[in-house]
């Protein structure tokens, strides 16, 4: 943790210390927001832009066919993608080197999903019918990796993974018998369990998860878990208290009605405040309320009153901050400062997923090997 130098030398300790610290990356983060909000991006010239917060590109080195929907940021300096031909990559000095630590032989496989510990232990899910859904984990940066999962069932396909703490994750599938299906880790990813689902709620007919960015399954403390749901008559995010032993499911105001319509992601800073966000991944079609906003751990969802201006694939809340996140889609970033009632564009860049972290690092990753990271 960063010893901040003027709450050293003051001598401020324990309870004080921890107000003044807070405090002071607050500010830092509300000084940075309405930098951000200043112009828009379409009008930042370059003199702009070098003082202003905006999405830095950083050189992966990949082929421009390889597709990031996986990401997992740790740090200002490290982070961890996962995509399309097997490529999971790694960078441990802010974007400027990368390291492919891709598992041997999963070239054919689709990453969707990484969730990092650290800079040495990871773990990803691939994406797929049948035995095409695994699960790989590293504890030395991706030097090696093991196989803990591949799913035996072909009728279920896992979509996303997340995390409570450096033990205990959960893992989500497409309903299998009319069901989602959960499987669960109590050993950081070393192995796994289906649980039973005589606490899942049943599916709706057509209905789903989207394996878009790694935010269809999000989880906040030590038990709650969040999953979005899709491609039927009507969006749904379900929610378990109990690390996914039981589940209640309530509708979300997003548009359905359609396979490729629904909430694709979601974000929650704490256990009562989320944030949803969808709408039709159609290149080309409108995505109306397509951002949805609950402050009572999803029981209920409010739609944004200014949403996004086209289907958003990824959200994130941004540290320090209780009111501001971003989310992203192929067409564009869009930001909150008011905790999701109303989004302005402040980006064109396509990206598909975004995470943030503590020391106020945001990253970024989409197609063509595109990553970024929100630089100041």
């Amino acid at each position: 943790m960063r010893r901040w130098g003027s709450t050293r030398r003051l001598g401020t300790t324990g309870r004080t210390g921890r107000r003044l610290r807070r405090a002071t990356a607050a500010a830092a983060c509300a000084a940075a927001l309405a930098a951000l909000t200043a112009v828009p991006a379409r009008a930042q010239g370059p003199a702009h832009q070098e003082r202003a917060p905006h999405w830095s590109l950083k050189d992966t080195g990949v082929a421009p066919d390889v597709r990031f929907r996986g990401l997992a940021a740790v740090s200002r300096d490290t982070a961890w993608v996962a995509g399309t031909l097997g490529t999971v990559l790694r960078t441990t000095d802010g974007g400027r080197t990368w390291r492919d630590v891709s598992p041997p032989g999963a070239g054919e496989l689709q990453f969707r999903d990484v969730e990092a510990f650290d800079a040495r232990r990871a773990v990803v899910l691939a994406i797929g019918e049948g035995e095409d859904s695994r699960v790989y984990r590293t504890a030395d940066g991706g030097t090696t990796w093991t196989e803990t999962f591949r799913n035996p069932d072909p009728r279920a396909f896992y979509d996303c993974v997340t995390f409570f703490d450096h033990r205990h994750g959960l893992a989500m599938s497409d309903p299998v018998e009319g069901k989602f299906r959960i499987l669960s880790t109590r050993d950081g990813g070393r192995s796994w369990t289906v649980l039973p689902d005589t606490g899942m709620p049943p599916a709706l007919e057509g209905e789903a998860g989207f394996a878009a960015s790694g935010q269809c399954l999000v989880s906040s403390g030590p038990k709650d878990v969040w999953l979005a749901t899709g491609g039927a008559d009507r969006a749904r995010v379900l929610h378990s208290a109990d690390r996914g032993r039981t589940w209640t499911a309530t509708d979300a105001p997003i548009p359905a009605g359609d396979p490729a319509r629904g909430v694709f992601a979601l974000a929650f800073r704490d256990r009562h405040h989320g944030l949803a966000v969808g709408g039709d991944f159609t290149p080309g079609l409108p995505s109306p309320d397509a951002a949805a906003r609950t402050t009572d751990g999803g029981r209920g969802w409010r739609p944004a009153a200014g949403p996004p201006p086209a289907y958003r694939s990824g959200v994130a809340w941004i540290p320090h901050s209780r009111t501001a996140a971003l989310a992203v889609g192929p067409t564009g970033t869009d930001l909150t400062t008011d905790g999701g009632r109303t989004w302005r564009t402040v980006d064109t860049g396509s990206y598909d997923t975004v995470d943030c972290t503590p020391d106020r690092g945001c990253w970024a990753a989409g197609e063509q090997g595109r990553v970024a990271r929100l630089e100041r």
